[in-house]
């Protein structure tokens, strides 16, 4: 499979992790605002350094699935139970949320790269991510488990989060008094995209009957 394209993979599905507003775009954003862009991409810089070990240790697990595919089978058909609830949950929740704007507090003015680190190794929900999106794309035989597919998938993953938090950074003035950054719509948000990745999901199931 062709680098270029692998990267891209990585880069896509991590953009897609990052859309909806969250703790780490909603603080990168926030950052910017008060201390200025530097401080923001700084920020930014230090959550795609964990996003990377995060990535990289997701696809290394992912490896070893791969190679008990009793385990995989299984998995898959947990996740995509998984991912349909979340759907489900996700979009109940965003009929019934009420308007509420996504505040992030930012308490210190300094090491913004390790405040990024920080953050970033709190949210766990990147690694069981990108391991079933990478046994996924291993699956459609989009990329391989061999080391150089690995690192540029894991390069493709931090630069598509780094772009999507640099948009936050440079836009949210924009866009902050929009619904867009509402509870109710990041709920929306989510639930389309869990819900994608349970279609994905059932599609690769129904592939290995």
């Amino acid at each position: 499979m062709n680098i270029t394209v692998i990267f891209f993979l990585g880069f896509i599905v991590a953009l897609i992790g990052v859309v909806p507003p969250g703790l780490l775009n909603m603080t990168a954003a926030k950052i910017s605002l008060k201390e200025g862009a530097a401080r923001g991409i700084m920020f930014s810089t230090g959550v795609c350094i964990v996003v990377f070990i995060q990535t990289y240790l997701a696809a290394i697990f992912a490896r070893y699935l791969s190679s008990h595919p009793d385990i995989v089978a299984i998995l898959k058909r947990v996740a995509f139970v998984i991912f349909v609830l979340i759907t489900i949950y996700f979009l109940v929740s965003s009929s019934k949320e009420k308007e509420k704007k996504v505040q992030a507090e930012i308490k210190s003015k300094h090491g913004r790269l390790l405040h990024g680190m920080l953050l970033s190794a709190l949210n766990v929900f990147p690694i069981p991510y990108q391991a079933y999106m990478t046994i996924t794309l291993v699956s459609f035989s989009w990329m391989s488990f061999e080391r150089l597919s690995i690192i540029t998938y894991v390069t493709g993953a931090a630069t598509g989060t780094f772009v999507m938090l640099y948009f936050y950074i440079f836009f949210f003035d924009k866009i902050k008094d929009r619904k867009f950054t509402s509870q109710k719509s990041m709920n929306l948000s989510i639930g389309i995209i869990t819900g994608f990745v349970a279609l994905i999901t059932l599609i690769n199931i129904l592939r290995d009957l």
